[in-house]
């Protein structure tokens, strides 16, 4: 996959300093990752690299939206997603991503690409049961939420059916629950 070039950062002729990157993520960056849970994408990252005699340090913070469909009702709606990555870039023999937070690329590396890691933050910060807020308030008003009341079971009729139960068969569940 050849990587985008926005998301390649020329660090070899910065100072020794901190300095601040911006990029708005949209759909098109999910669809270059052939990633389609998401119907629209509104992501702003602020990516702050420190650079340092030996080392890089990157500090990525995402915010924005995502419009993801409900598990629920399958109603799309907009996510809110804030999630936050410190990565270290240290210089070694060969190139090495092992470690969660530390990268290791080759000594004469001149350039590094985020956009691995702004793919990650995006859809790690998604949670994994993603509900309609109108589902969690009672607010949404779907057929589909109609019929899953409609269908669901009735405690009080269940109760009801026990208590019909012959007296005799109560005494036979319990040889069951004796051995």
């Amino acid at each position: 996959m050849k990587p985008l070039k926005e998301f390649t950062i020329p660090f070899v002729g910065l100072k020794i300093a901190k300095h601040q990157f911006e990029y708005k993520v949209n759909k098109t960056f999910f669809e270059y990752f052939e990633y389609e849970d998401f119907n629209d994408v509104n992501i702003k990252v602020d990516l702050v690299l420190e650079k340092k005699s030996t080392l890089l340090e990157l500090h990525f913070k995402i915010s924005g939206t995502v419009n993801v469909n409900c598990d629920v009702t399958n109603e799309p709606f907009n996510q809110s997603v804030e999630n936050e990555f410190d990565l270290v870039v240290k210089f070694g023999e060969e190139y090495n991503d092992e470690y969660i937070d530390i990268l290791i690329v080759p000594h004469g590396t001149y350039e590094i690409n985020v956009q691995q890691y702004i793919y990650e933050l995006t859809v790690l910060g998604v949670p994994t049961k993603r509900v309609h807020p109108g589902v969690e308030d009672g607010t949404l008003k779907s057929d589909i939420l109609e019929k899953l009341e409609e269908l669901s079971p009735k405690l009080k009729e269940n109760k009801e059916k026990e208590e019909d139960i012959d007296p005799r068969w109560n005494t036979l569940k319990k040889l069951l629950t004796d051995k």
